[in-house]
Formats: structure tokens, sequence, C-alpha cells
């Protein structure tokens, strides 16, 4: 049996996916949650509230025997770690090289506007005075919208830029590309800055998976193919975007697995790694893979409201829509995320509603044990 090597912030979906396409799975991961220790030889690298490590991931990844390496979030933002990784054998995935240029924020734009993509403009410094646009600071090293705000004038900080704030839908496009071809996986609309999930500002809160329709769709898999044609991507990525009229500009390309992704995988019923792995290798799948289906899949992240520390977790991983299962009595810390609820609905907007009634739900039962403790 394959043993493949998972590493990142969040790996238990990935690792899942894994898991069913038969493969022997060792995660490096900064949560350990019990449903990624039952699909996965687990290394957990952060706890109780402390964040995650690409330094302490490597090292541990050097102790570990494998075949084959794969990463997600947030090892894009570093490729001379993912150039190490590289030394401990085959890594399916985007090059170094290719992370480094795909994760410039103005080398993005400026490829997008070449190829006659519409796309936010993009500063490195503060526009001249008088400038009417209203802009966003981000971190270079950018993920699931954390450090995302307002720029109110000033200077921009080290290691971060401004881009143009666009009015629109946030949403997602996921593709699996052979550093040529695209087969677009599917678009979804982004939910940011949920309060029904316990989120603010612009930080991830789940996604919903669209049914496929045009011009959406159609400007979406161009957008995917321009961005692969100028920089080789491989294996599965995806685009953050803001749909204005139809068409995605987009906003960041996430050159790895992405959260949205196991909602394909759920619709479809096909493996986001065997497809990952085999995209690597040079093959796609046949044809496009999105199709109407009879019902709208979402998820969402529960954040936690108040410090909460559940209790019998072990119950939660009976239920087929919850997922990234903390450890009974570990304390999570307000902000931090709790877990993943899924849901299908007939359309997006009940899908929606039916998200923030199980996590309302989830917040009831955590919450009132925490005011009887108290």
């Amino acid at each position: 049996m394959t043993r493949v090597l998972i590493a990142g912030v969040s790996t238990r979906a990935l690792a899942e996916s894994a898991a069913r396409a038969g493969y022997d799975v060792v995660a490096i991961d900064g949560f350990g949650d019990l449903d990624l220790r039952a699909c996965a030889r687990t290394v957990t690298l952060a706890r109780a509230g402390a964040r995650f490590s690409i330094r302490n991931a490597l090292a541990a990844a050097r102790a570990v025997r494998r075949d084959a390496t794969c990463y997600v979030a947030s090892f894009e933002n570093h490729p001379a770690a993912v150039e190490t990784l590289v030394g401990g054998g085959p890594v399916w995935g985007n090059t170094p090289a290719v992370l480094a240029r795909v994760r410039d924020p103005v080398r993005l734009a400026r490829a997008l506007v070449a190829r006659g993509m519409p796309t936010p403009a993009v500063r490195r410094a503060g526009p001249p005075g008088g400038a009417s646009r209203r802009w966003l600071v981000k971190p270079r090293a950018s993920g699931g919208g954390s450090g995302i705000v307002s720029w109110r004038g000033g200077r921009i900080p080290i290691g971060s830029y401004l881009q143009q704030r666009v009015v629109g839908v946030p949403g997602s496009v996921v593709f699996v590309a052979d550093g040529r071809r695209v087969v677009l996986l599917g678009v979804s609309r982004a939910l940011a800055g949920e309060r029904a999930f316990g989120a603010t500002g612009l930080k991830y809160s789940g996604s919903i998976l669209l049914d496929p329709e045009e011009p959406l769709f159609g400007n979406a898999l161009r957008l995917a193919e321009a961005v692969t044609a100028e920089f080789g991507l491989v294996g599965v990525n995806g685009i953050d975007f803001v749909a204005a009229h139809g068409i995605p500009l987009a906003v960041e390309v996430n050159p790895r697995y992405t959260a949205s992704m196991e909602l394909i995988e759920r619709a479809f019923g096909i493996s986001i790694f065997k497809a990952h792995e085999r995209a690597c290798a040079g093959s796609l799948p046949d044809s496009q893979v999105p199709r109407r289906h009879s019902a709208t899949w979402g998820k969402a992240v529960v954040y936690a409201r108040r410090a909460v520390t559940p209790s019998s977790t072990e119950r939660w991983l009976a239920d087929p829509d919850l997922r990234d299962v903390p450890a009974a009595g570990e304390p999570i810390a307000p902000g931090r995320p709790i877990c993943t609820i899924f849901a299908r609905a007939p359309d997006p907007e009940r899908c929606v509603v039916e998200l923030a009634r199980r996590a309302a739900a989830l917040y009831s039962t955590l919450e009132r044990r925490e005011a009887r403790i108290a």
C-alpha cells in the first residue's frame, strides 16, 4: 500500500479522501481531530489555541517514512518549506517555483490583465492622493480571510498589499490541471464572516456548491484555464473570486487542495485525492465534472463564540454530516473552530438556513453545558 504524508494546518478532508482511495495516510496536522485519527496515523503540532508552525511541521516530516507527500494550507505561502518536503521524495502538487509566482498578487494581476481577464487592482504602496477607490489590506501569506481589513490610509504593513474592494458575490472555482489543460470540478459560493457560525470580518465560514450555469461556469472555466496556462498549475487548485454580473474577478489563487473540494466529492462521488495524484502525473478526467444535481450541498465552519470545552465528542463521529471533531475535554478559545457541519437542501438559500439551524443547535448544547459548569 502506498504511504502518503499529508501536511498542513487542517488535513482531515484530504486525508479522508486519500484513505477512501486506498492509501496509507500519515498526517501532520494543526488539530489532530478524532475523525482524522480514525483515517490516518496522525502527528499533531498544535493544541488548545496554539498556532500551526511550518517549522515544526518540517521537523516532524523528516521522521516520517513515505512514498509521496501532499501539502495543504498554509504551505503554499512557504515555497522554501515545500522545497524541503521535496527532499523527502516525490511531492504531489505545485512546485516551489510555481508557488512563488502564482502567490505573488502583483504578478497574478498583471498576468490576468495581459490576458484580457478583469481583475481587482493591486498595489504594494498606497494610491495617489485623491484616489476614490476603496481598498482592502491583505497579508501576502493570507488564508481563509484572516487578517484582511479595510484600508483607511497610512502606511501599509510589512508583508501586506492593497487590493481593490469589489462589490459582488464571493466564491471559488476548483479545478484539476496537468500544467496546460484544465478540468473544472465545481464552483461554489463562499460564506464569509457569517455571525450564524461565529465568524467575524471576512473569515471563511463555509461554502455552498452551485449548480452548473452560464455565464458564471463558462467564465470560471476560462479563468482557471488562463491561470493554468500562465503559471503551469498541476493537481487540484482553487481560485477565490468575487462575481459581478456573472464575471468572476480573481482575488487569490490557492494552488493546493481547498476547503470546498469535499463538497464535490460528496455531491458527485469522485475521488479528489485520486484526481490530484493522476493530474500531477499528467492524466486528467475525460470531461468536465460539474452537472446538475437534485440537492444543494453546503458546509460551514462553526467557530466558538465563547470559550467552550466539548464533552463526549466520540458520539459526534456517528453523524456523517459533522466533521473535524475535537477531542473530549479539549478547551476551545473564542474565535477558534469547533467543528465543520454539512447540510443538503433543495436550493442554496435553504441550505444556508439548514446550516445555521444546525450551528444554533450545537451552540445551544455546548454553551448550556458551560453555563451549568460555571
